[in-house]
């Protein structure tokens, strides 16, 4: 199918809660509840209070994924300190060859998406030959930076399962403020186990893309983020390490 390049041509808010560099910085404590944040979007990605599990929403329904890979529906009133939402409008969709991996799925996107400079909410469902994701687990205070605080993380692998990869495309200005390149996380179609991707073979299914043309983002008004250092010289170490490890 071949797919469709227009340019947007009605502007479109993504809403971010707080900024990667504060995650990184370990600032972990949320302001915003799930039942907040579903006032946003009804499609996102994020994490939850303490770093107590991988967030990712579908459908208006925000799912919480744990360390050990099982996910379940997650109480309106948690809190999150770090979330992108929006409304998703798949206003782009293609359908990639068979047996794509990761980094080339991406080359495929870059080549459906009408420009590098727009932000884009990704959705990517059908049949995975095999996912590779893990899942921040929570911490206790005194909270340890980011990269300290994912070394632990245990790697889990799923084969041949159908679900749903969901998140975002980031351009690289914004690189601190959000993960540049496509940060996604993953549920199976049965809504029962996920995690943050670290790679996949997506064996067939469709890419949807919604373009965002307009940021709001949202700074947490406490002591812990007024202190912050949310411009390290090894930003991009940083969010290589607690995003992508290898």
């Amino acid at each position: 199918m071949e797919p469709d390049k227009r340019l947007p041509t009605q502007r479109h808010t993504i809403f971010q809660n707080s900024l990667m560099s504060a995650l990184l910085d370990g600032i972990y404590d949320g302001e915003m509840t799930v039942g907040e944040l579903l006032g946003h979007g009804n499609f996102g990605i994020g994490t939850f209070d303490a770093l107590d599990g991988e967030m990712i929403v579908l459908d208006g329904v925000c799912y919480q994924v744990r360390g050990d890979g099982t996910a379940e529906r997650a109480d309106l009133m948690q809190r999150s300190p770090f979330t992108v939402m929006t409304n998703f409008v798949p206003l782009i969709s293609a359908t990639p060859p068979e047996g794509l991996r990761r980094s080339e799925l991406a080359e495929f996107i870059d080549s459906v998406q009408p420009s590098e400079n727009y932000m884009y909410a990704v959705r990517i469902s059908g049949r995975f030959s095999d996912v590779t994701v893990r899942t921040v687990t929570r911490q206790d205070k005194p909270y340890r930076p980011m990269t300290e605080a994912t070394g632990d993380d245990a790697e889990l692998h799923f084969t041949d399962v159908d679900g749903v990869l969901g998140g975002f495309r980031t351009p690289v200005y914004e690189k601190g403020i959000g993960v540049p390149g496509c940060h996604v996380h993953f549920v199976d179609d049965a809504r029962t186990s996920g995690g943050h991707v670290l790679d996949f073979t997506l064996a067939r299914g469709t890419v949807e893309l919604c373009p965002g043309t307009d940021l709001n983002l949202r700074l947490p008004l406490t002591t812990q983020f007024s202190d912050a250092e949310l411009s390290p010289e090894d930003l991009d170490r940083q969010i290589h390490q607690t995003e992508v490890k290898d």
